[in-house]
This record gives C-alpha cells, sequence and structure tokens, in this order.
C-alpha cells in the first residue's frame, strides 16, 4: 500500500500543476487495478479518510471499493460526499450491492439520496429493499459489525469502539466478495492476543438465514441452533444484515401466538383490532368447511336414526360421548404440534407417537367411563345403557387421543403447517368416532339386553 500512500501524498501537497495531474493519475489507476487492497486498506480508516480517498476517484472505481467495504462505513463515506458525486457513484453500482449500504444511511439521507437518483436505479434499489412483510429482512438490523477476514484482534477493537449500538454478540467476516465467511463471538476476541487476525478465531461453518426466510423459519432456525444473533444474506450469501437476540424473541412469540389463531381456522394476519370486513375474509372460508364436517357428522347419526327413536336416552347422552372424546383429542393434538414446533419428535416417530397416545387414551377412557356410567346409571337405572356408554366412551377415547396425533402428523407429511385449522379436522374425527362408537354398540347390544 506504500504506492497508494504516497500517491496520495503527492495529490494533496502543493506541487506543481503537471505533477498534480500526474498524481491523481497514478492514484486514479491504482485504485482501478487493485479495488481489493484498497479496501481492506481503507477497512481500518474512519469515514471522513475514506471520503477523501474515493473523491479522487472516478465514479465506478469509487463505487467498486465501497462495495467491498462494510456497508456501514461505506454509507459514512457517501454522506461525506458531495450530493452529486455520491448521487455518480450510488448510480455506478451494482444494485444488490449498494443497496445494504443505502440502508444503513438514516432514513432522511437515505430518501434524499434516492430521490436524486435516476428512476430506473431508485426503484431498483427499493425493490431490494423492500422485503416480503415478515421476512428477515424486515426484522433484521442493516447496521452490520462486519470485517475483512485478515482484520487484526486489535484493529477491530478499535473500530468496534466506535459503534454506537451496544447489543453485540459476535462480529461476522466478509471475504472480498462481501461474502459471510464466518462469526466470531465477543468472547474469543476478548481473550484473544491483539496480533491475531480474525480469521483465526472462526470455528465452524458460518451460520445464516437467506434475507427472504419467513418469521417461521427463523424461529425453527433459532430452536435448532439457539443463537444470541442470527446473520442475514442475500441469494449471494452477502451479509446484508442480523438479526438480534430482542427480535429473535419477538419473533418466536409471535409465531407461538399465530398457532393459537391457525389452529382454530383464523388467519396469521388478523389482530385483534382488524377491520370487520378484513376479519371476515379470514374467518368465513374455514366456517363454511366446518360447517360441512358438520354436516358430516350429522350424516353419522342419521345411519342410526331407527335406534334413536326407539331409545331417546341415547340422543340426551351423544353430547356426553362427542365433548369428551373431543376434549381428549384436543389434548393429544396440542401436546404433538408444540413438540413438532420444538422437534422434540420427527415425522418418523410416528409409531411411538401413536403407540403412546393409545395407551393415554385407553387409562384415560378408562377412568372417565368410570365416573360417566355411574352418573348413567343413577339417571337411568339401566344396566344395558350404563354398559353401552362405559364401553363407547373408552372406544372414543382411544380413537380421540389418536386422531390428535396423526392430524399433525400427517399435515407436516405433506408440506403443510401442523397447526393451519387442525382443530376443525379433528373435530371431525372425534365427532364422527364418538358417535359411531356410541350409536353402532347401542344398536348391536340392543339386541342383547335392553337399554332403557
Amino acid at each position: 500500500m506504500s504506492g497508494l500512500g504516497e500517491a496520495n501524498t503527492l495529490a494533496t501537497a502543493g506541487t506543481a500543476p503537471d505533477e498534480l495531474d500526474a498524481a491523481r493519475a497514478l492514484n486514479n489507476e491504482y485504485l482501478k487495478q487493485h479495488p481489493d487492497e484498497v479496501a481492506r486498506f481503507l477497512d481500518g480508516r474512519g469515514p471522513a479518510e475514506t471520503a477523501a480517498l474515493i473523491a479522487t476517484a472516478v465514479p465506478l472505481t469509487a463505487a467498486q471499493i465501497l462495495e467491498r467495504l462494510n456497508p456501514r462505513v461505506a454509507a459514512d463515506a457517501l454522506l461525506r460526499l458531495s450530493p452529486e458525486a455520491a448521487r455518480l457513484v450510488v448510480t455506478a453500482m451494482n444494485p444488490s450491492r449498494g443497496a445494504p449500504i443505502i440502508v444503513s444511511m438514516p432514513v432522511e439521507e437515505r430518501d434524499a439520496l434516492l430521490a436524486r437518483l435516476e428512476p430506473r436505479v431508485a426503484n431498483e434499489i427499493r425493490e431490494i429493499l423492500s422485503y416480503p412483510s415478515e421476512s428477515a429482512g424486515t426484522l433484521m438490523d442493516p447496521r452490520i459489525t462486519a470485517f475483512g477476514e485478515e482484520t487484526t484482534v486489535d484493529e477491530a477493537l478499535r473500530k468496534m469502539r466506535t459503534f454506537k449500538e451496544k447489543e453485540l454478540g459476535s462480529i461476522y467476516l466478509q471475504d472480498a466478495s462481501g461474502r459471510l465467511a464466518g462469526a466470531v463471538p465477543l468472547g474469543e476476541i476478548a481473550t484473544a492476543s491483539p496480533e491475531t487476525k480474525l480469521k483465526d478465531l472462526v470455528r465452524g461453518s458460518p451460520v445464516m438465514v437467506n434475507v427472504t426466510a419467513s418469521r417461521e423459519e427463523i424461529v425453527e432456525f433459532l430452536n435448532e441452533q439457539r443463537l444470541a444473533t442470527l446473520p442475514v444474506v442475500d441469494s449471494d450469501s452477502r451479509l446484508v444484515g442480523v438479526i438480534r437476540y430482542r427480535q429473535l424473541v419477538a419473533a418466536a412469540e409471535a409465531e407461538a401466538t399465530m398457532s393459537l389463531q391457525t389452529m382454530v381456522g383464523v388467519g396469521k394476519e388478523e389482530r385483534a383490532l382488524s377491520r370487520i370486513p378484513f376479519s371476515v375474509r379470514q374467518r368465513l372460508p374455514w366456517l363454511e368447511i366446518n360447517l360441512a364436517t358438520a354436516f358430516l357428522a350429522a350424516a353419522v347419526v342419521g345411519l342410526f336414526e331407527d335406534t334413536i327413536a326407539k331409545y331417546t336416552a341415547l340422543a340426551v347422552l351423544l353430547p356426553v360421548v362427542a365433548g369428551q372424546s373431543g376434549n381428549g383429542g384436543m389434548q393429544a393434538l396440542g401436546v404433538t404440534v408444540r413438540g413438532l414446533a420444538l422437534r422434540e419428535i420427527r415425522i418418523s416417530a410416528w409409531p411411538r407417537l401413536l403407540m403412546k397416545e393409545a395407551g393415554v387414551g385407553v387409562l384415560n377412557g378408562v377412568a372417565i367411563s368410570i365416573t360417566t356410567m355411574v352418573g348413567v346409571f343413577f339417571w337411568s337405572h339401566s344396566v344395558g345403557l350404563t354398559a353401552t356408554i362405559g364401553i363407547a366412551m373408552v372406544m372414543s377415547m382411544i380413537i380421540a387421543s389418536i386422531c390428535g396425533a396423526m392430524v399433525p402428523i400427517v399435515l407436516k407429511a405433506v408440506g403443510q403447517d401442523p397447526a393451519t385449522s387442525s382443530s376443525i379436522v379433528l373435530t371431525t374425527f372425534t365427532d364422527c368416532g364418538g358417535f359411531l362408537s356410541f350409536l353402532g354398540l347401542a344398536t348391536i347390544l340392543s339386541n342383547i339386553f335392553p337399554l332403557q
């Protein structure tokens, strides 16, 4: 870098015009031919020195250098240029590399710079920055704590002391193309010798998520990795931001509460004070589906119309069987959905899960049936009716527990969210299972002994 330093000295000294022009030409040629080396040189300098150097370069060369710098350092340097010079440099940039620099600026300065750009260039940058709602791009902090791989611990610590934010769990390394090369925890930096290079402190492969990753994917990644901060990259693996701990926790909490909505057929986007037409559009389709399943359950009851007409007590006890089986199924459903969300179970473990839920259904069914039989006997004084509802209760609880576990497993296996309206699907199975077991048993047992 001695050539660059000498050229800068000549360019800024009080030399003759011919010598000054020659020094500037030499400086520009060096910047043009060695942008990577210049970027490494500037990585340890302040924004004022960076701006002074790139101000002497042609826009294309200045853009190539800034694209290789930490986006925040490049943004500070751009803001120190004249408005026209900044416009020319950004216009010469690759929009995908310029976007992280633009988003690192304060909002007012960012909007002012975008307004000065040609509409085509400004629209390209805005499109890159308009990340999908609830994606990693909207959750991330674009103020990236990134360094070159050759940066030493001493250089990194000196630069970090100039940062305004203090919520730093790790710092990230970039290669010459701006791609994420690794992460170094602050604890490693604090205990390393000053001359150690940051690349020597990296352990394992870099952990990252794409800028378009959904909140659900981020929470899933968080459950697997248990990170305090999560780097965000674009389609070319270039670092564009970081999701900090508070945003990770908020995303996990929001995803958990959304699961409660989707389980009962409400869209993820609806809020407590959403507009009435929006809420109706979110809920009505699932209510119509629920109505169709209710007719299916009613059709099952209709199959035993003659039995119910003969023994009217069956109609009184139908809600008891359906209600208990529904509750048992929802318990199994809730535990299974949570297990899938937290990676406690996988789809391949479904035989073990079904055996467990079948066992729970048997024991719960026996306990509930004993209580039910006592109540029904004192109410009806019918041994036949008491035996019927007791056996039916055990059968319906087993069916409900198995269905409660199978519904989210099947949804997950076919690539759907296991929480999505699973309670509506489960209600259909538990109602039909309960009605079939109770009324079917009643029809069979009525031929053996009276139910009245």
